[in-house]
């Protein structure tokens, strides 16, 4: 014989808090009514796309194989739009390259990688490699599992740090430089989708001429 117990769920807080919606205090009808309510057929750019900036994308390559490439922080000499030039600084894992939408910009770059879960961090930072506060957010997952076919699904999450708002470091930028990388914000999506369609072009091309995803040059 089985007893049932209360949960003790939110138990510890005596009141309703206000902004948590549950079957408690909302029924199906009026939960409807918010879900409907909060769907529109036009969203506003500030609130799709405000203090983070979500990428996905399905790719026709072996998930291993893409978290492989992609935990290499060379790949970055392939697949993004403007970071070129990739050399190891005297700090192991530090790597500094150019990002030519910045002109002269050094960009500073440490990836933080854990295969078991195959996540890729790229831990960024312009012109100076002593705060990397620039943060990018990769996952690899098996669209075995998630979409019920080979190959990869790859998210990839940007977050709003107050720091694209105004330069924390303008001392080390070059003289005379007429951007900040955070003023692009707004276009931070529509970039990334590019390149996120810079990184399935290059994995299914070499995955469908029998190449290996992660080029020998970076072995």
């Amino acid at each position: 014989m089985t007893t049932s117990t209360a949960l003790p769920a939110l138990t510890d807080i005596p009141q309703v808090l206000p902004g948590v919606i549950r079957i408690e205090n909302a029924d199906k009808d009026v939960a409807k009514e918010i879900i409907f309510d909060r769907t529109r057929s036009v969203y506003p750019h500030d609130q799709m796309f405000g203090e983070f900036c979500p990428i996905n994308a399905y790719i026709a390559a072996p998930p291993r194989e893409v978290y492989e490439y992609l935990s290499d922080t060379r790949s970055l000499e392939e697949w993004t739009y403007s970071l070129r030039g990739f050399v190891e600084t005297d700090e192991p894992g530090l790597w500094e390259s150019f990002d030519r939408v910045g002109g002269q910009t050094k960009c500073y770059c440490r990836t933080v990688a854990n295969p078991d879960a195959m996540t890729v961090d790229y831990h960024c930072a312009w012109d100076q490699g002593k705060h990397l506060w620039m943060i990018y957010l990769m996952r690899v997952v098996d669209a075995q599992l998630v979409l019920n076919k080979p190959g990869s699904v790859v998210t990839w999450v940007n977050c709003k740090h107050p720091f694209y708002d105004e330069n924390p470091y303008p001392e080390t930028a070059p003289p005379q430089r007429p951007v900040w990388v955070g003023d692009g914000w707004d276009l931070f999506y529509a970039g990334h989708q590019m390149e996120m369609d810079n990184l399935k072009a290059i994995c299914e091309y070499r995955a469908d001429n029998g190449l290996p995803i992660k080029p020998d040059w970076m072995k």
